[in-house]
């Protein structure tokens, strides 16, 4: 389409000069003419205003992401990588400590254990000790006997107590103290039931006689 002429239109028209002459015409086209001026300064304006605002609005878009973003990309993944190895080393310390707890924890049950047994056991283990002292046990009794001490010394139990040596409180429970001229310290005389113990601690002490010396 062809731009549109105002003046060759008019000039096409009849009474051309007249319309060009006529006041209502002429203020028409004056208003026209200052009317676009004014949108074309209205219209800078406004773009003017709108530059300002994107400026502003970009501007403070910039100061949040300097804000969120203080980091770069290789900071961000440098500082999440390092939260998680921080993690991962609390978690593995909190592991070899519940390991570290569960192990003593299946030693002091598996110890009960033991002692429970060895303590139902006692009175067959003092028979046993009163037929080899004071009678000849046969090959048989003596295998069942010897598997019986093996089987207790697999799982740490030792039996002490034993004529000669020293009287310690500790581990000798003394049922009779007995005076004698060549004693020069209190040694056990008669070990009338043997000591068990496990490592350091003592399960049933040894009930013996005590030579004393005299004074």
């Amino acid at each position: 389409m062809s731009e549109f002429n105002k003046d060759d239109y008019l000039n096409d028209m009849e009474d051309a000069e007249s319309l060009k002459n006529d006041p209502a015409s002429a203020g028409s086209a004056a208003a026209s003419s200052s009317e676009a001026p004014a949108s074309k300064d209205d219209k800078a304006d406004a773009d003017a205003k709108g530059a300002d605002a994107a400026d502003a609005k970009a501007g403070s878009g910039d100061a949040k992401a300097d804000d969120a973003d203080e980091l770069t990309p290789l900071g961000k993944a440098k500082k999440e990588a390092a939260d998680y190895l921080e993690a991962l080393q609390r978690e593995r310390a909190e592991f070899i400590n519940f390991r570290n707890r569960s192990a003593k924890e299946k030693d002091v049950f598996r110890q009960h254990g033991i002692i429970d047994v060895l303590t139902a056991l006692l009175p067959a283990l003092d028979d046993i000790d009163r037929i080899r002292e004071h009678s000849e046990m046969d090959d048989s009794f003596k295998a069942v006997a010897a598997k019986i001490d093996k089987a207790f010394e697999k799982f740490g139990v030792e039996k002490f107590g034993e004529k000669g040596e020293d009287f310690d409180p500790t581990k000798h429970d003394a049922i009779l103290h007995k005076p004698d001229p060549d004693a020069e310290k209190e040694t056990v005389d008669t070990v009338v039931e043997a000591g068990y113990r496990i490592g350091d601690r003592v399960i049933r002490a040894a009930r013996v006689v005590v030579a004393s010396p005299q004074n």
